[in-house]
C-alpha cells in the first residue's frame, strides 16, 4: 500500500495516510469506476443507484418524519393534517438533497450530503407553538408563525453562507477529528434509543423482545458485511433492514395497519396553513438554531469531504450552506421546516464505500416520491425503530471510528492537542450524559450547548485558537505541528 505526499485543505499533507489501488487516499474506489472519474462524480448502473439510493432513505426516514411527528402533535393537529405534514417534509428533503448533491450555480456542496429537517429546531418551534397558541387558542396561527421565522431563518444562512465558510482556517484536523469523533457519539444515544423501542413512554420501550430484535438486526448487518461480497455487501446494511423488519412482524413490532390508512397520491399545498406570519422573538429564536444548524453543517461537510477524499474548502462549504439556507427559506412553502445535515447517512457512506453523490440524489428522488405518494413512505415506516436501532449502532460508530482515524493523522504526540482532544470531548459528552445539565441557563447559552456536536464544536475551535493562534503560542507554518495547520483561503 503506497503513501503520497499531497496537500489537503486543512493545509497539512497526506503523506501519513495510506492510500488506495488507485492512488487516492482513503478508501480504495470501486474498481469499476471510469479512469478519471473521481468516485464522488461516478453515475451507478440504474440498480445499483436505487438500491444503494433506498439504503440512504431507509438510514434517514426515522429522523425526517420525528420532527414533523412531534411539532404537529405539540400544535394539536388532526391525524390528516399531521400526514400532511409529514408528506410536505419527506417531499422538501428530497429537493432539499437533490439541490445539495447535484447542486445550481454556487449552490449545493455536490458532495453525497443528505439534507432533511432539523432536529434542533424541535424544542425552540415548540414553545413559539406554545406562545402562540396562548395568544391565539389554536394551531392554525401557530405554524404560520414557526414558518415565518424558518424562513427568515434560512435567508440568514443563505446569505451569511460565504462569510461563515471562511471559519474552516480554524477546523485544522484536529478540530475535525474530535467534531466528527463527536458527531459519532452524539448520535449513538439515539441509536440505543430506537433499539429501546422508540422513546420513554412508548409501548414496549426496553422490553426485551425490542432490545433483542435490535441485537439481530446488529448481528444481521455484522455478518451481511462478513460473508457478502461485491455489491451485496455494499447493501448489507439495507439487507439488515430487511430481515430485522421481516422477523419483526411474529414478535408483533410490525403491521401492516399504516399501509391500509394511507392515501395513495397527495400533492403538496402551498401555505396550508396559513400566510406565514413574521414574529420578532420567533425570529431572533430560529436564527439562532440556524446559527447551531450552519456550525453542524460545516463539521458534517468537513468529515464528509475526508471520507469520500475530496477534502471541502472554501467553495464547497459556502455552496453547502447556501442550500441549506434556499431550502430552509423555501420548504415553508411546501409545509416544511428548516433543512440541514444528516449525519448518519455520513456514516453510511463511510460504511459502504460508496462515495457517489448521484447515490444520495436518487435517495433525494425517492424522498420526493415517499412525498407525493403517502403510501410508498408507509412502506418505508413498516421498519419499527429497534430495527433501525440495532443498524443505527453500526452507523453511527462508523463515523466515531473516522473521526478516530482523523485524530490519528492529526499529531497526537503535542501536548496541546491532547488538552485541545481531551476538553472539546469532555465538554461535547456533557449533553448527552446530563441532557438537563444547562437547563438553568439563558436560552441562547441552551440552543447552543444542548448539542453536544456544537458545543464541542465550540470548544475545539476556541481552544485551537488559544493553543495555536493566540500570543506566544503562534507557530509559525515550518514548525506547526500536523494538527494545527490552517487552510489557505479559497473564494467563494
Amino acid at each position: 500500500m503506497a503513501l503520497r505526499n499531497t496537500p489537503t485543505a486543512d493545509g497539512g499533507s497526506t503523506s501519513d495516510r495510506p492510500s488506495g489501488p488507485d492512488g487516492t487516499t482513503g478508501l480504495p474506489d470501486d474498481p469499476s469506476a471510469p479512469k478519471g472519474v473521481h468516485p464522488v462524480d461516478e453515475l451507478l448502473p440504474p440498480v445499483k443507484l436505487l438500491s444503494t439510493g433506498l439504503q440512504h432513505v431507509a438510514a434517514m426516514y426515522a429522523g425526517v418524519v420525528a420532527p414533523p411527528l412531534i411539532v404537529g402533535a405539540g400544535v394539536g393537529l388532526s391525524p390528516a393534517e399531521l400526514a400532511l405534514l409529514i408528506s410536505a417534509s419527506l417531499f422538501t428533503a428530497g429537493l432539499a438533497t437533490l439541490l445539495q448533491t447535484l447542486g445550481i450555480w454556487r449552490i449545493g456542496a455536490r458532495l453525497p450530503f443528505v439534507n432533511g429537517v432539523s432536529f434542533a429546531g424541535v424544542a425552540p418551534m415548540l414553545a413559539i407553538a406554545k406562545g402562540s397558541i396562548d395568544r391565539t387558542g389554536g394551531p392554525k396561527d401557530a405554524l404560520p408563525v414557526i414558518f415565518g421565522a424558518v424562513i427568515v431563518a434560512g435567508l440568514l444562512c443563505f446569505l451569511a453562507a460565504p462569510y461563515f465558510c471562511k471559519l474552516i482556517r480554524f477546523f485544522p484536523p484536529v478540530v475535525q477529528g474530535t467534531v466528527i469523533t463527536l458527531i459519532g457519539v452524539s448520535l449513538l444515544p439515539v441509536a440505543v434509543n430506537w433499539a429501546r423501542g422508540g422513546a420513554p413512554g412508548a409501548p414496549g420501550f426496553g422490553s426485551m423482545r425490542a432490545i433483542g430484535l435490535a441485537a439481530l438486526t446488529l448481528t444481521a448487518v455484522v455478518l451481511c458485511h462478513k460473508l457478502l461480497r461485491g455489491f451485496w455487501q455494499q447493501l448489507s446494511l439495507l439487507v439488515g433492514l430487511a430481515l430485522g423488519t421481516a422477523l419483526a412482524f411474529p414478535l408483533g413490532l410490525a403491521d401492516f395497519g399504516p399501509v391500509g390508512d394511507a392515501k395513495v397520491f397527495a400533492l403538496p399545498s402551498p401555505f396550508h396553513f396559513g400566510a406565514p406570519q413574521f414574529d420578532a422573538a420567533a425570529i431572533v429564536s430560529l436564527c439562532i438554531v440556524m446559527v447551531v444548524s450552519m456550525t453542524e453543517s460545516t463539521a458534517d461537510m468537513l468529515a464528509l469531504g475526508r471520507i469520500v477524499d475530496r477534502p471541502a474548502d472554501e467553495r464547497t462549504l459556502a455552496a453547502g450552506l447556501r442550500a441549506d439556507g434556499l431550502a430552509t427559506a423555501v420548504s415553508p412553502v411546501l409545509n416544511g421546516f428548516a433543512a440541514s445535515a444528516f449525519a448518519q447517512n455520513i456514516g453510511l457512506v463511510a460504511l459502504t464505500n460508496i462515495r457517489s453523490r448521484f447515490v444520495v440524489a436518487a435517495g433525494g428522488g425517492i424522498l420526493i416520491l415517499l412525498g407525493l405518494f403517502p403510501v410508498l413512505g408507509s412502506l418505508v415506516s413498516l421498519v419499527p425503530q429497534p430495527v433501525l436501532g440495532g443498524a443505527g449502532i453500526v452507523l453511527f460508530g462508523t463515523v466515531a471510528a473516522s473521526g478516530i482515524r482523523t485524530l490519528a493523522e492529526a499529531g497526537m504526540e503535542s501536548g496541546a492537542n491532547t488538552i485541545l482532544v481531551s476538553v472539546s470531548l469532555g465538554v461535547g459528552i456533557v449533553p448527552i450524559a446530563a441532557p438537563t445539565f444547562y437547563d438553568a441557563f439563558p436560552e441562547a447559552v441552551r440552543t447552543l450547548m444542548h448539542s453536544g456536536i456544537s458545543a464541542g464544536c465550540v470548544m475545539a475551535v476556541l481552544l485551537n485558537l488559544l493553543f495555536h493562534h493566540v500570543g506566544s503560542a503562534r507557530r509559525s507554518p515550518t514548525t506547526e505541528p500536523p494538527g494545527a495547520a490552517v487552510s489557505p483561503a479559497t473564494p467563494s
